[in-house]
């Protein structure tokens, strides 16, 4: 068997899953179809939004299938007339064992940790948000319990002290091109040599840190509860997207819905507050925390652009 003849099927739907299947297409791989989610209304005019993966497949000519409920009959029944060898997951809704389960080779996921750390739908975010100084990427074998299954590949990458989540993406979003075709290889390989794929069980007894979905009431900064070090590590893993969030007093003026995009620490500032009224002086906005105090350098108030906290204080009254 050789790549031209293993037929692969790719699920997915963000930015970051156009990467793997990009190095799939571009590597000379057959990929026989697509599957990512439903059309959406966006914007003001309510125009439908392809997803990206839709948007690449159709740029180079794949079959693009866009289950409303991936238990639904006929998407069962098109999805298995591909005959697909093995399916590969990045990004996308978990899968029922119907599908899952349909290649003869089965179907691996893309998973943006080191697992069994991070499970679930932010793994990104909640590594920078908990201060970690390494992340990776893991491709594992998917089996009934979400993010659980024998591990293929794993690849780690360190995180800088004050990398953004988004520059982490980017860098994650990389190395999915090798790790997807790294993976392939191996089951290719593993196949023509009539040897079982070598998988490595997720450790147990472990303490794991998890990684729900974000929504917005998660993502608002609680001064007086948090240190410096934690605002920091709060706003790095938001930022740029979908960025922490602050009600705030600045030079005796409310701001609702504050958007905070970079923050640092201020060493020198080790008292513990009880509000978070900040200061505006020169073009330092500080804001006191539990322990001690953070520099907000970029915002952004709703209605305005984002800004740095310079030009932010020019403009107040």
């Amino acid at each position: 068997m050789t790549k031209q003849d293993i037929r692969i099927v790719y699920l997915g739907t963000p930015e970051f899953a156009v990467a793997g299947l990009r190095a799939l297409v571009e590597g000379g791989y057959n990929v026989v179809a697509v599957v990512t989610m439903p059309d959406k209304p966006a914007g003001r005019g309510h125009q439908m939004q392809y997803s990206d993966v839709k948007k690449y497949a159709l740029e180079v000519g794949l079959p693009v299938l866009q289950p409303e409920k991936l238990k639904d009959e006929a998407f069962v029944e098109e999805l298995r007339s591909y005959r697909a060898d093995l399916q590969i997951v990045t990004a996308f809704r978990m899968l029922p064992e119907v599908v899952w389960a349909m290649p003869r080779l089965g179907t691996f996921n893309v998973h943006g940790s080191l697992l069994p750390q991070y499970r679930g739908a932010a793994p990104i975010n909640w590594a920078v948000m908990n201060g970690e100084k390494e992340t990776g990427l893991t491709t594992f074998m998917l089996k009934h319990e979400i993010d659980t299954g024998n591990m293929l590949l794993q690849e780690r990458i360190p995180i800088g002290e004050d990398e953004n989540v988004g520059s982490v993406h980017d860098r994650l979003m990389e190395l999915s091109k090798q790790m997807v075709l790294r993976t392939v290889d191996l089951i290719i390989r593993c196949e023509n040599e009539g040897i079982p794929v070598p998988t490595t069980p997720q450790p147990e007894n472990v303490k794991l840190k998890p990684a729900p979905k974000i929504f917005k009431e998660n993502c608002e900064i609680r001064f007086p509860e948090m240190t410096a070090r934690e605002v920091k590590n709060f706003v790095r893993g938001l930022s740029p997207y979908p960025a922490a969030w602050a009600n705030l007093e600045i030079n005796g003026q409310n701001f609702e819905n504050v958007k905070i995009f970079a923050v640092d620490i201020v060493e020198s500032q080790k008292s513990k507050v009880e509000s978070p009224s900040a200061s505006g002086v020169g073009k330092d906005i500080i804001v006191p925390c539990r322990e001690g105090a953070v520099h907000i350098l970029e915002l952004q108030v709703p209605g305005k652009k984002r800004m740095d906290a310079k030009a932010f204080l020019n403009g107040l009254h």
